[in-house]
C-alpha cells in the first residue's frame, strides 16, 4: 500500500494533511500521535468508510481513493474497528466461520495464535473478556485473508500484560505470513516493541517518521515530535 498526500477529514474539514507514506510486506507501522492527531480518521480514509478530500490510495497497483469499503475490503484491505465489532450474540466459532474467505486460513490456523480462543470456540463473543475479544476481532480480520491489516487502538480497555501478549501474536503473524501491518496504539513503547517502524502525528501532519528500535533507544525523539508537532522537520532518511 501506498498513499500519498492524502488529505482527510469531515464535512469537507481536513484533519489530517499531506501524508504520505509506503507499506512493506511484512512489516508493522505503528500509527502515533496525541489524541485528536488524526489517526483514526487514517485508517477510516484507507478502508474507504471515509471519503478522502485529497491525495491518493494506492494498493497492488490500483488507485483504491474513490472505491467503496466494500470493495476495498474485497481487495484485502481491512481494518479492526476500535469497538471490535463482533457479533456478540454467536460463537467465536461462528464468528471467525462467517468471515472466512476463499483461500483464507481455517478456524484451527486462526486460533493456533490466540490458544486463549480453543477451548471457548463455542462461547458467545460477548461473553468473552476484553481481551478475548480483541483476540476474536484480529482473528476474524485474519480470516479474511487480508493484504493489509489495519488495527484501531488495539489497547482500548486492556491490561498493558493482555496488550503485550496480543501484540506478540500480532508480531508472529506478520513474521509468518508476511501480512504488513497498521498499528493505532496509545501504549507507545508496547506498539514500538512490536512494529517495526513509527509515523508520528500531530495536527494531522507527520511530525517524525522513524525506525521503531531508533524511538526505543532515543525517547527524547518521541518527546520532541509530541511537543513540538508538525514544526518538527523530518528525520533524515526516513519515509
Amino acid at each position: 500500500m501506498a498513499c500519498t498526500d492524502l488529505r482527510a477529514g469531515y464535512s469537507g474539514n481536513a484533519v489530517v494533511r499531506e501524508l504520505s507514506f509506503e507499506l512493506d510486506a511484512a512489516e508493522v507501522l505503528a500509527l502515533l500521535g496525541p489524541n485528536g492527531a488524526g489517526k483514526t480518521t487514517t485508517l477510516l480514509t484507507l478502508s474507504g468508510l471515509i471519503p478522502a478530500l485529497g491525495g491518493s490510495i494506492r494498493h497492488r497497483g490500483i488507485t483504491i481513493t474513490r472505491l467503496p469499503p466494500a470493495k476495498i475490503s474485497r481487495r484485502g484491505v481491512v481494518l479492526v474497528p476500535d469497538d471490535r465489532a463482533l457479533f456478540t450474540t454467536l460463537t467465536v466459532a461462528d464468528n471467525l466461520s462467517l468471515a472466512r474467505r476463499r483461500g483464507g486460513p481455517s478456524i484451527a490456523e486462526v486460533i493456533g495464535y490466540f490458544p486463549q480462543l480453543e477451548d471457548k470456540r463455542q462461547r458467545v463473543a460477548g461473553l468473552l473478556s476484553g481481551g478475548e475479544q480483541q483476540m476474536l476481532a484480529i482473528g476474524r480480520a485474519l480470516m479474511q485473508r487480508p493484504d493489509v491489516l489495519m488495527i484501531d487502538e488495539l489497547s482500548l480497555g486492556l491490561a498493558p500484560i493482555l496488550v503485550q501478549r496480543i501484540l506478540a501474536a500480532l508480531r508472529q503473524i506478520v513474521d509468518e505470513t508476511g501480512t504488513p501491518v497498521i498499528l493505532v496504539e496509545q501504549h507507545v513503547r508496547l506498539a514500538l516493541g512490536a512494529a517495526d517502524r513509527a509515523l508520528v502525528l500531530v495536527h494531522g501532519q507527520v511530525a517524525l517518521s522513524a525506525p521503531a528500535a531508533e524511538l526505543l533507544a532515543e525517547p527524547d525523539l518521541l518527546e520532541r515530535a509530541y511537543l513540538s508537532g508538525a514544526d518538527l522537520p523530518a528525520r533524515p532518511g526516513t519515509r
